[in-house]
């Protein structure tokens, strides 16, 4: 009986042993613990894409009455549908110039940005406290307030350049009282072009910041020694250093500009006269409010192209400054 009991015993404990060291076998236990980011990634992004791809060449639209939803298939119609229309060249110009403008500003304040909270000062806590802060806000909430301070009546802007005689009659700015920021197009576009500078900036000074920390300090104590001045150091040691850092911080911001719908959608609706309509707003109003699906997708899909030309080029910028 005993000897029976010891052989069930160890046979039990050769099992679970052995279950034991299956799960932990790195072929198994790796693609176990990236399953659920997997899954995630597969239902909320390969999914819609997918969906998006089918639905460009069909005619489906919200009201469609099939239950698959699927519609005909129409070909490039759509695309050709979409190129035709002036709107859609319209947001795709301010797109692409928001972009690039607005991340052409933001890299160089974020590179000033980092070379100041780098150094030691009396609040630096408190500064890069807000610093942060427009990262960390939602952005619906960050337009809203934006909205607010743009409004075309009550403007604490407009109020503080009354009160600097910069706005009202016989004043640089003009005689009336108000800049209606988001009623006249060149305004509208400023104001876009401002919320996207103040979203992104916050998130490149603080990749940049990190870069810099990681200089080494054998580096910038030899440059100490042999006379070499802020702007050479700035010139000859920090900014080539820093190029891989400052390519995936322009990735970033580059994908969050050119894919953002909040801004424009919260701060103008696309006016004046769509003059600050982008793609993102553009699919939205065109394939949910407007009801077709398909061309809605067709101008999404827009993105997608140049968006993984951007990341091929940033990366590749990126590998090569850094085997160098």
């Amino acid at each position: 009986m005993s000897a029976t009991t010891t052989s069930g015993g160890a046979a039990v404990g050769a099992a679970s042993g052995g279950e034991r060291f299956f799960l932990e076998r790195e072929k198994v236990l790796g693609p176990l613990m990236l399953l659920p980011a997997v899954i995630y990634i597969v239902a909320l992004v390969g999914f819609p894409l997918v969906l998006a791809v089918l639905y460009a060449f069909t005619n489906v639209t919200v009201g469609d009455p099939r239950i698959d939803g699927t519609g005909d298939f129409v070909g490039l119609d759509n695309f050709r549908a979409v190129l035709n229309d002036n709107v859609f060249r319209k947001a795709l110009r301010n797109t692409i110039g928001f972009t690039v403008i607005s991340q052409i500003i933001v890299i160089i304040l974020a590179n000033i940005l980092s070379l100041v909270l780098a150094a030691d000062f009396k609040g630096k806590r408190l500064v890069r406290f807000l610093i942060l802060l427009p990262w960390t806000t939602p952005i619906a909430l960050g337009v809203l307030g934006w909205f607010w301070l743009l409004d075309s009546v009550y403007s604490p802007i407009d109020y503080a350049l009354r009160r600097l005689d910069l706005l009202g009659p016989q004043t640089p700015l003009g005689p009336a009282r108000n800049m209606y920021w988001l009623g006249e197009t060149e305004l509208a576009r400023f104001a876009v072009l401002l919320v996207h500078i103040w979203r992104t900036l916050p998130l490149a000074t603080v990749i940049l910041l990190a870069g810099l920390t990681s200089i080494p300090q054998d580096i910038k104590d030899a440059a100490n020694v042999d006379g070499a001045g802020f702007w050479r150091q700035l010139f000859y040691i920090r900014l080539p250093l820093l190029l891989p850092i400052m390519a995936v911080a322009s990735l970033f911001s580059i994908v969050f500009t050119f894919t953002d719908l909040t801004v424009s959608l919260v701060l103008t609706r696309g006016g004046p006269v769509n003059d600050t309509q982008v793609l993102a707003t553009w699919a939205y109003f065109k394939g949910i409010q407007g009801g077709s699906l398909a061309q809605g997708a067709a101008i999404a899909l827009f993105l997608l192209p140049v968006l993984i030309a951007i990341a091929i080029a940033m990366l590749r910028l990126a590998r090569r400054a850094g085997a160098d």
